[in-house]
C-alpha cells in the first residue's frame, strides 16, 4: 500500500513540476520592423520557453498570405488598411488589435552622391526614385500620398522605380541603382550607405500607424503572451532606440 502511495505522490510531483509546453510562434511582420523585432524576439525568448520565428515582408503580401491560409500566429502590419483586410476576412478580432507604433518618411540619396536635394520638389529633377510599390506596399502608399499632397506626384511618377518592399527601395539607393528613394526614417537609420537629404515632419506627412494583432486561428497561449510583450512598457525603449514612435496605449 505504501508503495502505491509513493508512486501516486511521485506521479503528482512530476505533473506539478513539469514545465508548460513551449509554443513555436510564427509572426508575420512588416519589413521595416525586421531589426527591432529580431531584438525583441530574442529578449522574449530569454524569459519564455516559447520560440519565435518571423516572416518579414511587404504588409500587403503578408496579408494576402494570411488570407490564403498561411500558418501565422500574429500579424504586425505597417498600415491599418492591411490589418483591416485580414479582419474583414474574419481572421482578427478587432478587440485584440492594437495600434503600436508610428514612423516618419525621409528622402535618401546614396552616401557619396552629389545629388542636391534640399526639398521634395527637387525630386522632379531626378531620373530614378525608388519607392516600395506605391499602389500596394504601405511605405510606397504613404510616399505617394505625401507627394500627391504636395502636387508633385504627376511630375515624378514616370521616374518611380517600384520595389517589393521598403527594404528593397533602400537597397536600390544603397547600390546607386536609384538616384534617391523615400523610405522610413527607421530604415535609413540602419544604413551607412545612404544619406538623409530631407526628413518629412510627422505633422506634414501621412499618419503612419503599425497595428498588431494575434490571429483568431492561433490557440497557442504563447501567441497572446508575445503580443502582450510587444505592446508592453518593457518593449517601448527598444522601439524608441530604433527610431520608432511608440503610440499611447489605447
Amino acid at each position: 500500500m505504501k508503495r502505491v502511495v509513493h508512486l501516486i505522490v511521485a506521479a503528482l510531483f512530476l505533473i506539478v513540476t513539469r514545465p508548460a509546453a513551449a509554443d513555436d510562434l510564427l509572426v508575420f511582420a512588416a519589413a521595416s520592423l525586421t531589426d527591432v523585432l529580431r531584438e525583441l524576439g530574442a529578449s522574449y525568448e530569454k524569459t519564455s520557453a516559447d520560440h519565435v520565428t518571423f516572416n518579414f515582408g511587404a504588409s500587403n503580401d503578408l496579408a494576402r498570405q494570411i488570407k490564403a491560409g498561411a500558418p501565422a500566429d500574429a500579424f504586425f502590419s505597417a498600415d491599418v488598411p492591411r490589418m483591416e483586410e485580414v479582419e474583414q476576412a474574419g481572421l482578427v478580432d478587432r478587440g485584440e488589435r492594437r495600434n503600436v507604433l508610428s514612423n516618419e518618411l525621409v528622402i535618401v540619396v546614396p552616401a557619396g552622391a552629389k545629388t542636391g536635394i534640399a526639398k521634395p520638389a527637387d525630386l522632379t529633377h531626378l531620373h530614378s526614385i525608388a519607392l516600395a510599390n506605391p499602389d500596394a506596399v504601405p511605405a510606397g502608399v504613404y510616399a505617394k500620398s505625401y507627394l500627391q499632397g504636395l502636387g508633385l506626384w504627376e511630375q515624378v511618377k514616370n521616374n518611380v522605380v517600384p520595389t517589393l518592399d521598403v527594404r528593397a527601395a533602400l537597397a536600390a539607393v544603397e547600390s546607386e541603382h536609384a538616384d534617391a528613394g523615400i523610405v522610413y526614417a527607421t530604415d535609413a537609420a540602419i544604413s551607412k550607405k545612404v544619406h538623409v537629404a530631407f526628413r518629412v515632419p510627422r505633422e506634414q506627412g501621412p499618419p503612419i500607424v503599425y497595428p498588431l494583432a494575434p490571429l483568431k486561428r492561433s490557440s497557442k497561449p504563447g501567441t497572446r503572451a508575445f503580443v502582450r510583450f510587444l505592446t508592453s512598457r518593457d518593449a517601448a525603449p527598444t522601439y524608441e532606440r530604433f527610431g520608432f514612435v511608440v503610440l499611447p496605449a489605447e
